[in-house]
């Protein structure tokens, strides 16, 4: 069966906590959008740092069964998305992610911030 939204964001929060990406943020967008339920959101320090976070992402949720619909992005980019239908994650550099504005867009979405707490 497949894991719901909140799971599908939660776990692959953490992975890209443990590739030690920055500012990981969920927004909550159900009601607001028939894009998707939540955006996972947050950032790495270069292109290579990114991939990394999308790996780790991708990894994560292949082991709790749940199905990647759509990757975008390639190798050396400074975004890459992961669709997983009902969450979308969005891992940008720093630049790039203050260039796509995603969290002005949604500002109307309730927001959680996850921190890694192994420091």
């Amino acid at each position: 069966m497949e894991p719901k939204g909140i799971v599908i964001a939660e776990k692959g929060a953490e992975a890209a906590l443990e590739l030690k990406a920055n500012n990981v943020v969920v927004l909550d967008l159900k009601g607001l959008s028939s894009v998707a339920d939540f955006f996972v959101i947050c950032s790495g320090n270069s292109d290579a740092h990114v991939e990394g976070i999308s790996n780790s992402v991708e990894e994560k949720l292949d082991e709790i069964g749940a199905n990647l619909w759509h990757k975008e992005g390639e190798r050396g980019s400074s975004w890459m998305l992961l669709d997983y239908v009902d969450v979308i994650f969005h891992i940008f550099t720093e630049e790039s992610r203050e260039h796509y504005g995603l969290e002005r867009l949604w500002g109307d979405a309730p927001v959680e911030e996850y921190k890694d707490n192994s420091i």
